[in-house]
């Protein structure tokens, strides 16, 4: 069975059960503020930011969580975040939206600014990461 298609964020938002979209309100609503500059879209399925045609943060909802993923999260100074996966993705998961520290969410959200890994060239440049800033 294919995953569902979201036209775009407030559909996404729209289809999940209440505490799950409390949840995806409020990172929204502190990731449109702290990155204004940033390109938001519904891209493989999920929300997702964009700083210059590179993603740096999304969320999602897993069986039984929201996952807010950092595409450079793992070279973050700020700690909190775990790392995912094997290039520099981290992240952190939410149950209530009573959980998310918005200072904190904050200042992962300054970090995804300044500390970028190229992942719009990752395929171009057959797996391999540089960073940006």
């Amino acid at each position: 069975m294919k995953a569902p298609g979201f036209e775009n964020i407030d559909a996404y938002h729209a289809a999940q059960a209440e505490t799950d979209r409390q949840i995806c309100d409020t990172l929204r609503r502190v990731i449109d503020d702290a990155l204004p500059e940033a390109e938001s879209k519904i891209w493989h399925a999920h929300p997702v930011w964009f700083l210059n045609g590179n993603p740096v943060a999304g969320y999602s909802k897993l069986k039984s969580c929201v996952r807010l993923l950092f595409w450079s999260g793992q070279s973050f100074e700020t700690p909190g975040l775990k790392p995912e996966g094997s290039f520099k993705a981290a992240e952190a998961r939410f149950t209530a939206p009573g959980q998310i520290d918005e200072d904190l969410l904050r200042r992962w959200l300054v970090e995804a600014r300044t500390v970028q890994w190229d992942y719009k060239n990752i395929v171009k440049r057959k797996g391999r990461l540089e960073r940006l800033v």
